[in-house]
């Protein structure tokens, strides 16, 4: 079924976001293939905490009518292997649901929409400029440098093409976008993917591809608003 499809595709891309994030490993991609902005610096304020992030999220008041939060999903402990694209299985193929690397400050919320097989998911994670800049860059240079690939996850086939989008400009310091097209049983989900990193913050949304344009400056200025 599609709102499976696209279930099983947030999750994932999500996972790998958060596994690459946890890594300390610096031989991954050195081309910022999906990034604009300015470099990380040291001079940022200090990372928030995990209740911090918890309270600027965006809840359904912010989104208007038409949004149901989604229940937060048990955590997976299925073998994921990614296929043909070497980038990614470097980065923890078998741990890519996050099942054993976790971001240790994180906040994250879904909503469907319309009670369709829309909907959007949101994860804000906080650190030094310079992790979340290198954890960042490397998925997305992982995943759009490889055009299309496969994703086995608890024994479910998933093929995957990526495409590399401009960066939404004037957002954050730093900014990454790609549209991921997720197949398997015949069906297939579209989700675009839009990270902005601000400081010591990093902003993570992903979704239907209007979903996303719709709600990620409301998102950004939330996430980002002091105290």
């Amino acid at each position: 079924m599609r709102v499976r499809v696209a279930t099983i595709a947030l999750g994932i891309t999500a996972a790998l976001l958060t596994v690459s994030a946890c890594s300390t490993d610096t031989t991954g991609a050195k081309h910022a293939t999906a990034r604009t902005g300015s470099p990380a610096d040291t001079t940022q304020a200090a990372p928030l905490t995990s209740a911090a992030l918890e309270t600027r999220l965006l809840d359904q008041s912010d989104l208007g009518s038409g949004y149901l939060r989604k229940p937060e999903r048990p955590t997976q402990h299925d073998d994921v292997t990614v296929i043909g694209c070497p980038a990614l299985s470097e980065l923890g193929g078998d741990t890519a649901t996050g099942a054993t690397l976790t971001f240790p400050r994180k906040a994250k919320t879904a909503f469907a929409y319309g009670g369709s097989s829309s909907e959007i998911s949101e994860e804000l994670y906080s650190d030094s400029a310079n992790k979340l800049s290198e954890g960042i860059g490397r998925i997305f240079d992982a995943m759009t440098g490889c055009p299309t690939y496969q994703v086995v996850a608890g024994g479910t086939p998933i093929d995957i093409a990526s495409q590399k989008l401009p960066a939404p400009h004037g957002l954050g310091d730093e900014r990454w976008s790609q549209l991921l097209t997720f197949s398997t049983g015949g069906r297939s989900t579209v989700v675009k993917q839009t990270a902005i990193r601000d400081g010591s913050l990093l902003l993570v949304i992903s979704g239907s591809p209007a979903l996303v344009d719709r709600h990620l400056g409301k998102a950004l200025a939330k996430a980002t608003a002091a105290g």
